[in-house]
C-alpha cells in the first residue's frame, strides 16, 4: 500500500470497515448538503421579509427552544429505545417541514409567524434526533472506532458547508428560495433508505441502562464525572455566547460588505473549506485531550475577533477558513471526549446535555447576538462572542493546568453487550 493509499486508509477506516456507517454516511453526505440549502435560504428569507437582526435571532432562537426544553428527556429516550427507529421517525418528520415550508414560499402565502412555527416544530424533532445520533455512531462502529466516526461525520457535517451555502445562492438567484426548502426535503430520502438498509444484526447495542435510564440518574452521573464537567461547561458557554453566526454573518453580508445571498453562501463555504480540513486531520489524529479543549476554545475567540475586525471582505474570508478550522477541533474534542468518557447506558443522557448546551444555548445568545448587532453593528456582536471564547479558554486552562490535567481522555468501562433479539 502506497503512502497516499494507507493516510486514505486511516482516514476513511470506519466507512471501510462497516457496511453500516458507510451507509449512514453517504446518505448524510446528501441529507446534510441539503440542510445547508435550508439553512442559507431561511437565513434570507427573514432577512428579506423583515430587514431586522432581531427577526433573525428569534427565528434561530424558536429553532433551539425545545432542544433547551427537552434535550435532557430526549437523552433518556435514546437510552431506553432503539436508536435507529427514533432517527427513521425525526429524519422524516423534518422533510415533511422541509417541504410544508417550500409549499408556503412556492405559493407566496408565507407569513412570518408561519416561520416561526415550522422553526419552533422543527426544533422538537431536532432535540430528539440530536441524541439518539450522537450516540449511534458507538453502536454502528464500536468504541474502538468511535473517534474516527465522529470526525467522519464532522467532515460531512462541515464540509458540506462548501456546496450547500453555494447551492443555494444558486437557487436562489434562478429559481427562487421554494426551491431550496424543496430540495432539502427530498435530500432526506437518502439518510432514511441508509437507515432501512442497515443490518440491525452488525449493530454494537448495549444492555438496557443500569439505573433505569432516568433523567436525574444521568445528571447525577454526569456532574460526578470530572472529565465529564469540564468540556460541558467550557461548549455550554461557548455555543451561547460565540457560535451565534445564523445571526451575525447574514448581517456581515449584507451590511457591512454590502452583498447578497451570494456573499454569505461564500463566507459560510470558507469556513466549511476549514471545518473540512480539521475534520479530516482529527479523522486520523489521536485521541482527545482536556488541553486540546481548552486551547481551541480560546484560539476559536482570537479568530472570531479577527473576523469582526477584517477591514477587507478577501480578508475576512482568510480568517473564516482557519475560523471553521479550529471550531470544529474544538467541537469534534468535545463530542469525542464526552462519549468515550461516559459509560455506553449513560451515552444517550449524556450526548442529550450536550446537545442541550450545543444548541440549547442558542435561544438564550441568539436574541443578545441579534440586539447586539441591531443597535451596535455585526463586527461588535463578533467581538464580544471572540472575547468571551478567550475568555473562557484561558479560565479553563487555568484549571486544566491546576488540577493536573490534559492528557488524553479515559475511555469508560464498557457495558456489557444486549442479547440479539
Amino acid at each position: 500500500m502506497t503512502r497516499i493509499g494507507f493516510a486514505v486508509h486511516r482516514t476513511f477506516h470506519s466507512v471501510r470497515h462497516s457496511r453500516n456507517f458507510r451507509l449512514f454516511f453517504f446518505g448524510q453526505a446528501v441529507s446534510v448538503t441539503g440542510t445547508w440549502v435550508q439553512y442559507v435560504a431561511s437565513s434570507w428569507l427573514v432577512l428579506q421579509m423583515t430587514k431586522s437582526g432581531v427577526a433573525l435571532g428569534v427565528v434561530t432562537a424558536l429553532s433551539f427552544a425545545p432542544i433547551l426544553l427537552i434535550g435532557a428527556w430526549a437523552g433518556v429516550l435514546a437510552d431506553r429505545h432503539d436508536k435507529r427507529r427514533i432517527l427513521l421517525f425525526t429524519q422524516g418528520s423534518f422533510a415533511v417541514l422541509a417541504l410544508l415550508l417550500g409549499a408556503l414560499v412556492a405559493t407566496g402565502v408565507v407569513d412570518l409567524w408561519m416561520v416561526y412555527v415550522l422553526s419552533f416544530l422543527q426544533g422538537v424533532v431536532t432535540a430528539v434526533d440530536n441524541p439518539a445520533r450522537q450516540s449511534f455512531f458507538a453502536e454502528m462502529v464500536g468504541q474502538e472506532h468511535l473517534t474516527n466516526a465522529v470526525s467522519l461525520n464532522s467532515a460531512v457535517m462541515t464540509g458540506t458547508r462548501i456546496v450547500g451555502p453555494a447551492l443555494a445562492a444558486l437557487l436562489i438567484a434562478s429559481v427562487g428560495i421554494a426551491a431550496c426548502f424543496l430540495v432539502n426535503g427530498v435530500s432526506y430520502v437518502a439518510v432514511i433508505g441508509g437507515l432501512l438498509a442497515m443490518r440491525p444484526a452488525d449493530l454494537h447495542r448495549t444492555a438496557a441502562p443500569r439505573d433505569g435510564g432516568g433523567l436525574r440518574s444521568g445528571l447525577r452521573y454526569v456532574w460526578g464525572t470530572r472529565a465529564l464537567r469540564l468540556p460541558l461547561i467550557v461548549a455550554a458557554v461557548l455555543f451561547t455566547f460565540s457560535f451565534n453566526f445564523a445571526v451575525l454573518l447574514p448581517l456581515l453580508a449584507e451590511r457591512t460588505f454590502g452583498g447578497g445571498a451570494g456573499t454569505l453562501g461564500l463566507l459560510l463555504s470558507l469556513m466549511g473549506v476549514g471545518s473540512l480540513i480539521g475534520a479530516l486531520a482529527m479523522a486520523r489524529g489521536t485521541e482527545p485531550s482536556e488541553r486540546r479543549l481548552v486551547v481551541s476554545a480560546a484560539v476559536f475567540g482570537v479568530l472570531t475577533i479577527a473576523v469582526a475586525f477584517a477591514p477587507t471582505l478577501p480578508l475576512t474570508l482568510g480568517v473564516m477558513t482557519m475560523l471553521g478550522l479550529v471550531s470544529i477541533v474544538f467541537m469534534i474534542t468535545a463530542n469525542t471526549t464526552l462519549q468515550l468518557t461516559s459509560r455506553p447506558d449513560m451515552r444517550g443522557r449524556v450526548m442529550a446535555l450536550y446537545s442541550v448546551v450545543f444548541l440549547g444555548g442558542t435561544p438564550i445568545g441568539a436574541p443578545i447576538a441579534g440586539w447586539t448587532a441591531e443597535r451596535f453593528g455585526p463586527r461588535l456582536g463578533l467581538a464580544l462572542g471572540g472575547l468571551v471564547a478567550v475568555a473562557v479558554g484561558l479560565a479553563a486552562w487555568w484549571v486544566v493546568r491546576r488540577q493536573g490535567l490534559g492528557e488524553a481522555v479515559a475511555v469508560a468501562e464498557p457495558a456489557p453487550q444486549a442479547e440479539a433479539a
